[in-house]
């Protein structure tokens, strides 16, 4: 099975200012495979974001080394690694230019990862492209193709960060609690959307939730975190097996 990402003993470690040395990532290793689907668990500081920002270069390892489709990427920045992924932020603000409109926002993750050249904006050479996109959202984004993204709601901002996460298919998507910051029904209705888009691309994700019945529900593989160590690393057979309440004795 083809291997996307490969940590080995990845570890960061941060001076808290009082020159005490803190460990937030301890001696990780973890392989992900193609076509994964990785839900990751864990409280306040156990490390997820850490793991993530490690993963997406914007934190560098202080040892150990990680590897993305094969190639040693521990001293490639993050810009760098842009053509290997894309991330959903919990802020709906971050994934999104306020600014630009719908369709502009598109443009831009068309071509992501890419050079591009200075070059006048061609939007309505893939107006209807984007307007059959944004359809699939099914929150009336498609009615907001010259809208600045803005003025539509949280709920709409996130759905459009994750239909630009995936528009150029990456060979990793990151989703950093990207239902958090959304009321109950808002957020429901994302993480269909998000299981649909992750079934139908064959993408390989790894999503961080602090919802258990999210965790329980979607994704082939569950990592529990704590104190910057995995903690558990639970299989697609097991997890089938388990119901909401194992999953809160993970936690005690």
């Amino acid at each position: 099975m083809k291997k996307i990402v490969e940590l080995k003993n990845a570890t960061v470690q941060v001076n808290n200012g009082f020159d005490e040395v803190k460990t937030i990532l301890d001696n990780v290793s973890l392989d992900i495979y193609e076509h994964d689907f990785l839900t990751i668990l864990g409280g306040n500081g156990a490390g997820k974001s850490t793991l993530f920002n490690v993963i997406a270069g914007t934190l560098m390892l202080t040892s150990g080394s990680i590897s993305i489709l094969g190639e040693d990427v521990t001293q490639i920045p993050a810009e760098k690694r842009a053509k290997y992924l894309a991330r959903v932020f919990q802020d709906p603000k971050m994934g999104t230019a306020p600014r630009m409109t719908v369709g502009e926002n598109l443009l831009i993750a068309k071509d992501r990862g890419e050079q591009r050249p200075f070059s006048p904006r061609k939007i309505h050479a893939y107006k209807e492209e984007f307007s059959q996109l944004l359809t699939r959202t099914g929150n009336g984004l498609d009615k907001h193709l010259e809208t600045p993204t803005g003025l539509l709601s949280g709920g709409q901002r996130q759905a459009l960060s994750l239909l630009m996460a995936t528009l150029k298919r990456p060979e990793l998507l990151l989703l950093d609690e990207h239902t958090a910051a959304l009321d109950p029904k808002t957020s429901v209705s994302l993480m269909q959307l998000t299981d649909e888009f992750v079934r139908d691309g064959r993408l390989t994700a790894l999503m961080i939730t602090h919802h258990m019945e999210d965790a329980l529900t979607y994704g082939n593989r569950l990592i529990v975190m704590k104190d910057g160590k995995i903690v558990k690393d639970v299989s697609r057979d097991e997890k089938v097996q388990m119901q909401i309440a194992d999953y809160y004795q993970f936690f005690e």
